[in-house]
């Protein structure tokens, strides 16, 4: 198993600390490998995600619509799930 040491601002520590006191973690070395386990979980996860989104784009075939159309539908629903600031 490898060391390594970090750096990071007081109210991150005593963040850390807290989080050590609830019992849930026996000490810092733990928590953030569950950090970095929940990392990689999340990271997996979004690509397989992004894998079936892929394979169901190309298996609907061609779109009739121009590229412009394509684009400005997309930006309408990222917009409309707030994943996409209006700009004027």
């Amino acid at each position: 198993m490898s060391r390594l040491t970090i750096s990071m601002p007081d109210q991150m520590n005593e963040w850390v600390e807290a989080q050590i006191n609830t019992g849930r973690f026996g000490n810092v070395s733990e928590y953030f490998r569950d950090l970095v386990r929940r990392d990689q979980e999340r990271r997996d996860a979004a690509t397989v995600e992004l894998r079936a989104l892929v394979e169901r784009a190309e298996a609907s075939g061609i779109s009739d619509r121009s590229m412009s159309e394509v684009i400005e539908q997309a930006r309408l629903e990222a917009r409309q799930k707030g994943l996409l600031r209006d700009q004027s």
